[in-house]
């Protein structure tokens, strides 16, 4: 099995809309995201994942969310936009781009900041 990483960084603004005494204060991150790609066989070019192609497919994603407010993106409205969902969209985004080949996303981390970061791994349960 061979393992490949891609990361991307985005700056934006979100707020828990459900959360423990209601909802959170806007407030912003400074994100970045990590997405670990799994293939078992080498692709083309001798190559378990190609790097431009998965990086550019993961930046795409985390331009949708750049410099702005999370909680409008389409794929927010009415949901929390924690740490754990947004591992999980881009999870399903990158899955469904195209860029991977044969290889899948094991994995996705996002960090909220240096210090804080949820992963998700897609098809563990």
């Amino acid at each position: 099995m061979y393992s490949v990483t891609v990361t991307a960084r985005f700056e934006a603004a979100h707020n828990l809309i459900d959360y423990v005494g209601g909802p959170e204060p806007l407030h912003g991150h400074s994100y970045r995201v990590e997405a670990v790609l799994e293939a078992e066989e080498l692709q083309q070019y001798d190559v378990a994942v190609d790097f431009v192609a998965a990086r550019n497919a993961l930046a795409a994603i985390a331009k949708e969310f750049d410099y702005g407010y999370i909680n409008e993106h389409p794929a927010f409205r009415g949901r929390n936009t924690s740490a754990e969902n947004l591992a999980r969209h881009f999870a399903q985004r990158l899955e469904s781009s195209g860029a991977l080949g044969s290889a899948r996303v094991a994995e996705v981390t996002v960090w909220e900041g240096p210090e804080n970061r949820a992963s998700y791994h897609p098809g563990s349960g």
